[in-house]
């Protein structure tokens, strides 16, 4: 099922990494959200948002395996159109994710289940990175700095996002330890 099957049905979009804190979309609901059989991950090197080909970054990436909390946000059926259109421009820059439609539990009472639109890495993509260790994934973030900014603000975002949900993500918070530690704030890349 593609995302344009029906336009005149409200879009669900599943926010986890920087659309949960910059959907950078109009929405008329926004809930915390589950999705079961992927988890988030620093999996893909960034060479626009977060880095460059020469310096690449790490950003988020669902891939298999796990659960996911994140965010789901409800756009207007007369909004579909012109999101799924930005969606495309900013997530696939360079085509490393999959789009697809994903079932996602909604929190509430009572729990509600709905097929959101879900960017899914593409693990034969030459930007997918796998799992790196801690001091790999440290290596990439701190030297890194793309169109959208620094690399350390993405992770220091994700993760003050994910606690708003009040959500650990053991990974994400031990990197964001590392990067606001005040050695570690010395080797970050000067503008």
């Amino acid at each position: 099922m593609s995302p344009e099957s029906d336009p005149s049905e409200d879009l669900w979009v599943f926010g986890y990494g920087s659309l949960m804190w910059r959907p950078g979309f109009e929405f008329v609901e926004k809930t915390p959200a589950r999705l079961v059989g992927l988890h988030r991950a620093l999996c893909v090197y960034s060479f626009v948002h977060r880095g460059t080909p020469e310096r690449p970054g790490l950003v988020l990436g669902l891939d298999r395996g796990g659960a996911c909390r994140g965010i789901a946000f409800r756009v207007a059926a007369k909004h579909r159109a012109s999101t799924i259109a930005y969606l495309r421009a900013r997530e696939q820059v360079t085509a490393v994710y999959r789009e697809t439609l994903r079932s996602v539990t909604l929190s509430g009472q009572p729990e509600r289940r709905v097929a959101a639109l879900t960017y899914v890495v593409d693990r034969g993509h030459p930007q997918y990175a796998g799992k790196l260790s801690i001091a790999e994934q440290l290596h990439h973030i701190r030297q890194a700095h793309g169109q959208s900014g620094a690399n350390p603000e993405y992770v220091l975002a994700t993760v003050a996002a994910l606690e708003g949900l009040g959500c650990r993500d053991r990974d994400l918070h031990l990197l964001a330890e590392k990067l606001k530690g005040p050695h570690d704030l010395q080797h970050l890349p000067t503008l």
